[in-house]
């Protein structure tokens, strides 16, 4: 009786008596009673074990239980002989890709009984199922996992193991250019939402042995796959154990959002509003970090993987800066850090002044607002604030065509017929505009809206305290960032712990043939970027 389901013990021999709405009901109190975990311990519940029975008939009524059979109409359990011998394909509809199936079902059905003398489970292993990738599992937990993430399985009459066949063939896009990290140069290809088309992507542009990519599931009903990808030799082996370590010991139903939830799960920053992770959708950028040294982590169903440890300048930096030549692309930096440093500070900067007139120097007379409006500044900044942040959520949810014109009414009727009737004064609004375009100008979506959070305290410090709350909340910025880890390695280097030669090669892009070492802050086990002169 091994492998038959002890849910048959009392109600096959009322089914036999006649009595099937006996049965039905004892089936749906055992089932409501059900407290299982997971899947395998939801099999061993209907069946005492975890094992394949050789049975298809006891199978397919443990399937019912487990995974809901002849519920769901994407669920399929078809039964067929081949060869004289009972089968039984389970797959789930929309996974299965038809051209396969088709081929190893039409090469099925030409066996007979004499093709399977050397036994059916040998016979279709190794001899007459034609495809690549074919396994065995006496597991039937493991089996039906294999089958929610696409693949098929057969079960073979009187045989305690299947033979599960990678027919999977998941819904794709094209690998199209991400939106957030344009490049005039460069190439046009991002990652998508399915794994196996963003590790192939990242392959294709690294060609070394020594680049690993380790596969695990988390979340005990999504079974998300997640894959860490690293250079063996490179990265550093304590870093890749922690990063491995935590994301086993995730404790969660499932990753619905993907790589932001497992984010949360691993580096666990509570409520702080900067990255301590780096997200990219590019593939080249992924590339080159992982020839720094870095680890990435990339979660199936999600566009963007996650490169850590990062710092704070890592998420200043485009690809763009290197596409061009050294200068421009040190030009283009530094126009880049100038917009972040506005998105800080020149907010907090111009409303210090005109609190204090006296602090300005002579040749900054003409700062400040010539008439004043009918609400306090400080007001007038927090509404323009919420304005932008208003106007940025509408053009997310706004179609394509009607964005352009949502903004020329926002920019032009709202704007100007505000600063008309005396609501607000024309420099907020430059101003505002100035900084909107510095946090718009971070390559980091994530850094630019903790940095919006920032001025918005640092407006009302020095709208409060002046001079000192300006003098205060830059220091206590400075410290917080300082305090920051990003996986045991500091957020703020080169500049804390100072490093100068990094800092340089921070503030200027570097020649390439110049950069021979990779960065310090990475720990790596090889820290030569071009090999040695013979």
């Amino acid at each position: 009786m091994n492998g038959i389901p002890h849910f048959l013990d009392g109600t096959e021999r009322i089914s036999w008596g006649g009595e099937e709405e006996e049965r039905a009901r004892i089936l749906q109190r055992k089932k409501e009673s059900e407290t299982s975990d997971s899947l395998k311990e939801s099999v061993i519940y209907w069946q005492t074990s975890d094992k394949i029975s050789p049975s298809i008939h006891t199978t397919k009524l443990t399937l019912e239980q487990v995974v809901g059979l002849q519920e769901g109409f994407d669920v399929v359990f078809r039964e067929m002989t081949f060869g004289g011998k009972k089968t039984a394909l389970f797959f789930i509809n929309g996974f299965a890709k038809d051209d396969i199936m088709q081929e190893i079902l039409k090469r099925l059905t030409y066996l007979t009984p004499d093709d399977l003398d050397s036994g059916a489970l040998h016979s279709f292993f190794h001899l007459y199922i034609p495809h690549v990738q074919v396994e065995k599992s006496d597991s039937l937990s493991q089996t039906v996992n294999n089958v929610l993430i696409g693949m098929s399985v057969l079960f073979i009459e009187g045989e305690q193991t299947a033979i599960v066949l990678d027919t999977r063939n998941y819904p794709v896009r094209s690998p199209e250019e991400p939106s957030l990290e344009r490049v005039v140069r460069g190439s046009r290809d991002g990652f998508t939402e399915t794994m196996l088309t963003n590790v192939t992507l990242v392959r294709r542009r690294l060609r070394d042995p020594g680049l690993k990519f380790e596969a695990m599931k988390v979340g005990r009903r999504s079974q998300t796959d997640v894959c860490i990808a690293y250079i063996d030799d490179i990265a550093d082996k304590t870093l890749i154990d922690d990063v491995r370590k935590k994301i086993q010991a995730v404790a969660l139903d499932g990753l619905p959002l993907a790589d932001k939830q497992l984010e949360e799960a691993i580096v666990k920053r509570g409520w702080n509003p900067y990255p301590l992770v780096r997200y990219s959708e590019r593939p080249d950028v992924v590339a080159s970090h992982l020839m720094e040294g870095r680890i990435v982590v990339f979660v199936d169903t999600s566009p963007s993987v996650m490169i850590l440890p990062t710092t704070f300048f890592d998420l200043c930096q485009h690809a763009e800066e290197n596409r061009q030549t050294p200068f421009m692309g040190s030009y283009l930096r530094w126009v880049r850090f100038a917009g972040i440093f506005a998105s800080l500070f020149l907010l907090p900067l111009w409303l210090l002044l005109v609190i204090h007139p006296e602090l300005k120097p002579a040749s900054l007379a003409f700062i400040g607002p010539q008439e004043q409006a009918k609400i306090p500044l400080i007001a007038q900044f927090l509404l323009v604030e919420f304005g932008v942040d208003l106007m940025r959520m509408a053009a997310v949810h706004t179609p394509t065509p009607l964005a352009s014109a949502m903004g020329l009414i926002a920019a032009i009727l709202i704007g100007d017929i505000a600063v008309q009737t005396g609501i607000f004064v024309n420099e907020v609004v430059l101003y505002m505009a100035v900084a909107a375009i510095g946090m718009f100008a971070t390559p980091s979506y994530e850094l630019g809206l903790a940095n919006r959070v920032v001025r918005l305290l640092m407006l009302v410090l020095v709208s409060i305290f002046g001079v000192a709350g300006l003098v205060g909340g830059v220091t206590a910025f400075i410290i917080f960032l300082a305090f920051q880890r990003s996986f045991n390695s500091s957020y703020l280097w080169p500049f804390i712990p100072f490093n100068a030669k990094a800092l340089a090669g921070i503030l200027v892009r570097v020649p390439v043939l110049v950069s021979k070492q990779r960065p310090s802050f990475n720990k790596t086990r090889d820290n030569t970027r071009m090999p040695k002169e013979k």
